[in-house]
């Protein structure tokens, strides 16, 4: 059983943030003439992500990072600013010491945000959920019908659905990868995209659309991927939100723990 976190559950934590947004990456990049110009680079035993057509910081961050990487901080800003980017530093509690700190500060860095990692034990869950909600796996013809409801329930702009349909329709027969769509009442309303791999699994994204919201379409999603993780033979699940967003407290009502809360350094 899980007890409290450790230095050993904290870093299978990061290394499955770290997996699955490297192979995300490298679908994306897979794309014919790789039109969101992707690239992905190892700095010790971190990597740093870049898009030049998406500029989010999800797309254009450093993972992975190790207090033993010191010697790379310079040539990863230096990288992103020759790409017309600031580098963003990922930090995770107890990988990363004060002497790194001190470094990116001395760089002109600041700590930018806060970010939830939880984690919990596959299981299943009792089925009391309202029968107005259907939930199946996403058929590979339903792509455009996933970013409609990724680009609404998040804010993106409606230009973006063809992109975001493409970018991860890419994911759909990669090893690991597992897209799922919740119906309220017969109506598509929210969907759900999970990773796993080396028997850990991550629930990568979630999205409702805003007429849809408060009526329990995550929380059943979030469970359903726990669920379908167990059938899979993973042993940990973990998930990644916003401190204290309205996925954090979804994933901690069904039961799941922090096992961190790591930081975002920015170039000022």
């Amino acid at each position: 059983m899980l007890s409290i976190p450790s230095k050993q559950l904290i870093k299978e934590i990061e290394i499955s943030e770290v997996n699955y947004m490297y192979d995300r990456m490298l679908a994306i990049q897979s794309r014919m003439n790789n039109p969101e110009g992707i690239e992905v680079k190892q700095f010790g035993n971190s990597i740093a992500l870049y898009s030049k057509t998406m500029p989010w910081a999800t797309f254009n961050t450093v993972k992975g990072i190790t207090s033993a990487d010191i010697e790379f901080i310079d040539p990863i800003i230096e990288f992103y600013r020759t790409r017309d980017r600031k580098a963003q530093f990922e930090i995770i509690p107890s990988l990363i010491d004060q002497n790194y700190l001190k470094n990116l500060s001395d760089r002109g860095f600041y700590q930018s945000g806060f970010h939830s990692s939880l984690y919990i034990e596959p299981r299943v869950f009792k089925n009391d959920y309202s029968k107005n909600i259907r939930i199946q796996e996403l058929k590979e013809d339903q792509f455009i019908q996933y970013a409609i409801i990724h680009c609404r329930g998040t804010g993106l702009s409606d230009d973006g659905i063809p992109y975001v349909a493409e970018n991860n329709k890419v994911l759909y027969n990669r090893p690991g990868w597992k897209f799922f769509i919740a119906y309220m009442n017969g109506t598509p309303a929210a969907v759900g995209v999970m990773h796993m791999k080396d028997g850990i699994a991550s629930l990568t994204f979630a999205a409702t659309l805003p007429e849809f919201r408060n009526q329990g379409l995550q929380q059943r999603l979030i469970e359903k991927r726990i669920e379908e993780s167990l059938q899979n033979n993973c042993k940990l699940v973990v998930g990644q939100c916003a401190f204290l967003s309205q996925s954090h407290r979804n994933m901690e009502r069904i039961g799941m723990k922090i096992g961190y809360i790591r930081t975002s350094w920015t170039e000022i």
